[in-house]
């Protein structure tokens, strides 16, 4: 190496840099270079091989050469080997060193065999012994670049394969399914990277092994069968579900969606011959395990929500129906009973207004526990929506057991709920259908335990009643009230009464409450109390109770008519009417155009109102106590936290409840919650008014105790409008004659 370096006039021959040059395709232009330090050989090679589509480069001797093949690459080096400087030996060494890549031919005169057998151990492609003639060069240039081109395509279709390869490998383990092939034995043979990052078993850990180590017990035969099956049938390609076990996952599995394909092996002869051995045709098995346990857990979800209420967990009307349908079926082979309670809770709607529909919801959960463990496994409990639940109680020997299970929640509900640091009580009014007295299918036992639930509503509440045949005639009529309340209105069938108030000490008419009556065109008249309730219920408080402002004030400007004393006129107010927010300004425009002073109109409002909606309960009244317009609370001392509300809002009068004036029956006796009411009245500055007044004993009681203000059976009854103005006449004609 050291003569290679003096003649190459100092060239370092150090090689930085490797290369390995391939044209890109065979359109390339071919570059050769001719080495031959005779130069009328050189200018025949020129001679010869141009115009054959070559880029021809010479050197007339090694150092030359060097150069040329440090500068770039070469397809096609023509080499002598007896050079001046360089032997061809040490310039195909450099060849080597540097991986240029390129064929070599060598010529040489030399008639020994070591410059033949150390040009080929160097790598050259052909030996040509001088002289040759032109043909053999040709065929030896034309057979070198023929292989050369086969090379380097050769190498093109291994780095697409190679690339190609990787782009699959790649897109097989970044795929988000488990992607697997198992062998005709069942044993996985390639399984991608997505096996452990679902599963947390590595490659190493599946390959080779039964695909029965990562199926879930319970679905293993499941998974033998379809596998079996996919190897006897060549044409199968079907889904499957399997759970799969997994080191990720609390309960140590996942489920996954089966795509499998079987893989055969084997020419169209083989397939088709009669002695096809199909266990050798039988390649294996190409699967494609998708997890869908997100998904099964969403349709499952789904699928609950869809039968259960949200709230308290319970079935909804829909499951409700089909666990009836089932019991029903069950009951009529067994020849058996069953019951169906209609449960709806009461008061919650006060609870849920005062206290926020937050707290109301944990009270329909802890009211859905209590119920529910009043039963036994065989019983449903549902919630139909609201405060309103249903009850299957299946296989009953006798109705008497019914009644236990209504008694047990009547008990249960008894005990207060502990609710936003406070506790709230409420009961519940249960009907009961029993099969088969009571109906026969779905639609008519819950049907008929709705009508027992609205007569135990109607009773009292907080009880149990059983349906009755003769439920279903109130039920009727009450479909044909609510029906004819809605044409009321427009039929002009009502009417205002007033009961008048009256001063003992006096004996005079000082005022008088407004009670609306209906005069049913069928029923005569009807009291407020068998009919508002059917317009709370069907949202028309509105419109009668602006049809009762209107004719309140016309009546109240006919009164004023008849003396100089100006009565004053109570009206029950609708807490729906008083919670809308344009309430004020009709009874404003109605006095406005009334002409009716706001002094002579005081509002009664029950503890229920304040209760409901306590702000909006203020800002109205106090609106109303800046017009002028008194206000009054009814049925004071039968709710709950009366004096404080009597310290919150605006309220000038007191209303003592007929319920505590009935039970005065003896003067003598002492009544504390009277004397109670009528001394928080004195030490407030309100007004008093006892209701429901109908004995001398009750008056002289009441009047000893500090109360002048009554109103009842006793001094008059509700009157129309043309009795109570008699009476306004009468009065002042008395007045007059006395003067």
């Amino acid at each position: 190496m050291s003569n290679l370096s003096d003649a190459a006039n100092g060239l370092e021959l150090d090689f930085p840099v490797s290369y390995t040059s391939l044209p890109d395709s065979v359109e390339s232009p071919v570059l050769v270079l001719l080495v031959d330090d005779e130069p009328r050989i050189l200018s025949s090679l020129n001679e010869l091989l141009k115009g054959r589509g070559y880029l021809l480069t010479s050197a007339a001797n090694g150092g030359e050469a060097i150069q040329h093949l440090r500068r770039g690459p070469f397809d096609l080096v023509i080499l002598d080997l007896h050079l001046p400087d360089i032997g061809g030996h040490e310039i195909m060494d450099f060849m080597n060193h540097q991986k240029t890549g390129c064929n070599v031919i060598v010529t040489s005169g030399a008639r020994g065999i070591d410059a033949v057998i150390g040009a080929l151990k160097r790598g050259a492609y052909d030996y040509l012994r001088k002289p040759y003639s032109k043909e053999e060069l040709l065929k030896a240039v034309d057979n070198a670049l023929q292989q050369r081109r086969l090379k380097a395509e050769n190498q093109r279709i291994a780095v697409r394969l190679e690339r190609s390869e990787r782009i699959y490998r790649y897109l097989v383990d970044s795929s988000p399914d488990i992607i697997y092939t198992l062998d005709h034995e069942g044993r996985f043979t390639f399984v991608n990277d997505r096996a452990h990052q679902l599963l947390g078993f590595s490659r190493e850990e599946i390959l080779g092994k039964h695909f029965s180590v990562l199926v879930h017990e319970d679905d293993l035969d499941r998974a033998h069968y379809v596998f079996k099956e996919c190897r006897e049938d060549q044409r199968l390609s079907r889904n499957v579900e399997l759970r799969l076990k997994s080191r990720h996952t609390a309960n140590d599995q996942r489920t996954f969606s089966h795509e499998l394909t079987n893989i055969t092996f084997g020419s169209n002869e083989d397939l088709q011959g009669a002695e096809l051995d199909r266990q050798k045709a039988f390649w294996g098995t190409y699967g494609v395990a998708r997890d869908i346990t997100e998904r099964k857990r969403a349709d499952e979800l789904i699928n609950y929500q869809a039968f259960h209420d949200i709230l308290t967990q319970l079935p909804n009307r829909a499951l409700f129906r089909d666990r009836l349908g089932l019991a029903l079926l069950q009951a009529k082979r067994n020849e058996s009973n069953l019951a169906v309670m209609f449960l709806d809770l009461d008061r919650f709607k006060i609870v849920n207004d005062t206290l926020g529909h937050g707290v109301g919801d944990e009270l329909l959960q802890q009211v859905s526990s209590r119920l529910k463990a009043c039963l036994r496994r065989c019983d449903t409990l549902s919630r139909l929506g609201g405060d309103e639940f249903l009850v299957v109680l299946a296989d009953l020997t006798d109705r008497r057991d019914a009644a236990l299970i209504a008694e047990k929640f009547i008990e249960c509900l008894r005990q207060p709920f502990a609710l936003a640091d406070q506790l709230v009580h409420i009961s519940a009014s249960i009907g009961i259908a029993v099969y088969p007295f009571d109906g026969s299918t779905v639609d008519e036992l819950i049907r008929h335990s709705d009508v027992a639930m609205y007569q135990m509503k109607t009773q009292g509440k907080n009880g149990h009643v059983f349906f009755d045949a003769s439920m279903l005639d109130a039920a009727t009529q009450r479909i044909a009230l609510e029906h004819s309340l809605h044409l009321a209105i427009e039929h002009g069938e009502l009417e205002m009464y007033y009961q008048p108030q009256v001063d003992v000490m006096t004996h005079k008419v000082v005022g008088a409450e407004a009670l609306m009556r209906w005069n049913h065109p069928e029923r005569g008249f009807l009291s407020a109390g068998e009919f508002l309730p059917f317009a709370e219920e069907n949202g028309l408080m509105i419109p009668i109770s602006d049809w009762m402002l209107e004719a309140i004030c016309h009546d109240l400007k006919e009164w004023n008519k008849v003396g100089d004393n100006k009565i004053c006129l109570s009206l029950n107010l609708s807490p729906q009417y008083l919670d809308r927010g344009d309430f004020f300004d009709n009874l404003k425009s109605a006095l406005t155009r009334h002409h009716i002073e706001p002094k002579q109109i005081e509002v009664e409002v029950t503890e229920n109102i304040c209760i409901r909606n306590p702000q909006i309960a203020i800002e109205q009244l106090d609106k109303l106590g800046q017009l002028g317009v008194s206000v009054a609370i009814d049925d004071f001392g039968t709710g709950y936290s009366s004096l404080s509300y009597l310290h919150r809002f605006p309220i000038h009068t007191i209303k003592i409840d007929r319920a505590f004036v009935m039970e005065i029956q003896d003067v003598g006796a002492h009544f504390p919650v009277v004397l109670a009411i009528i001394s928080i009245a004195r030490g407030l500055g309100l007004n008093l008014i006892a209701e429901g007044v109908e004995t001398r004993i009750q008056e002289r009681y009441l009047k000893n105790a500090g109360c002048d203000v009554m109103q009842g059976f006793l001094y008059h009854k509700p009157l129309p409008q043309h009795a109570f103005m008699e009476l306004l006449r009468n009065q002042n004609s008395l007045v007059a004659q006395m003067h």
